[in-house]
């Protein structure tokens, strides 16, 4: 029997017109949002491939998902990955489930054994975003709105997560930013930032010592997924004059245990030697 040849070229595409009471463009458009997901990030001849549809058209489902921030571009790699809108339109699903679920009676506990507001916050490039929340009921202090985005480099959560990244990852990621002053304890040089990520990296815990805002300091420590990568922060903020010297590595050993126990429950785990 004569054997059957392979059909040559590109897989047939699993969208299809007869697909009745869909959209095949948005079809096509979820389809690329769920492979770049899943894959972390993808080429644009990967994700095409993958998906079986043309370049062009994949290029223009990027491009548009890219213009409303659910993918990031990066030059260097040139590569596709979920941007920052992903998490926002599925915030409603994160609330009763994934991190800020499993994070919240960690961060409430956090929040009654220190006394200061306990904060949930992840990476989007070069910024932390505050996506959780868990506030002391001490009438002066510390208070963050979901969604709202601050510099890594003067952030306690942002801090951890950059002591927590390859030293090149950090700079090129802080070198696209750059340096911002804030405050005038704000650390703006490279050399500065990098002696206080490799202390914060040494003892588990990051110090933000009114570098962001005048009269409040925070301590965070990071926080782990699957791949031993660095997804998440956990800390506490409040006014300056509740972290003195000799209570601060009080604080940051239990923001570094609680991050710890939200790693383990996320299915996480820190690097071998972290």
């Amino acid at each position: 029997m004569t054997p059957k040849k392979r059909p040559r070229g590109r897989p047939k595409s699993v969208f299809r017109e007869s697909s009745a009471g869909t959209l095949q463009s948005l079809d096509r458009a979820l389809g690329v949002l769920t492979a770049v997901a899943e894959a972390g990030s993808l080429t644009l001849s990967d994700a095409a491939m993958i998906l079986g549809i043309p370049t062009a058209t994949t290029h223009r489902i990027l491009t548009t998902l890219q213009k409303h921030g659910f993918v990031t571009f990066d030059e260097e790699e040139q590569a596709w990955a979920i941007g920052i809108e992903a998490y926002r339109t599925g915030a409603s699903f994160m609330n009763r489930t994934g991190l800020s679920t499993v994070s919240r009676p960690v961060m409430r506990s956090l929040m009654e054994k220190t006394g200061e507001t306990a904060n949930l916050a992840i990476p989007d490039g070069a910024e932390v975003v505050f996506v959780g929340q868990v506030e002391t009921a001490n009438p002066i202090r510390a208070f963050f709105a979901r969604g709202t985005r601050t510099a890594m480099h003067a952030s306690g959560t942002g801090k951890a997560i950059l002591s927590a990244l390859p030293e090149t990852r950090a700079r090129k990621l802080l070198m696209s930013a750059g340096l911002t002053r804030f405050t005038d304890r704000t650390l703006v040089s490279a050399e500065a930032l990098f002696a206080d990520l490799a202390v914060s990296r040494a003892r588990g815990w990051s110090f933000d010592g009114e570098e962001r805002h005048g009269g409040m300091s925070c301590i965070g420590a990071v926080i782990y997924d699957e791949h031993g990568e660095p997804c998440a922060g956990v800390s506490i903020s409040g006014p300056s004059t509740r972290f003195d010297a000799l209570r601060v590595p009080e604080l940051g050993g239990m923001v570094a245990d609680a991050a710890t126990q939200i790693t383990r429950l996320i299915g996480g785990a820190a690097p071998l030697g972290q």
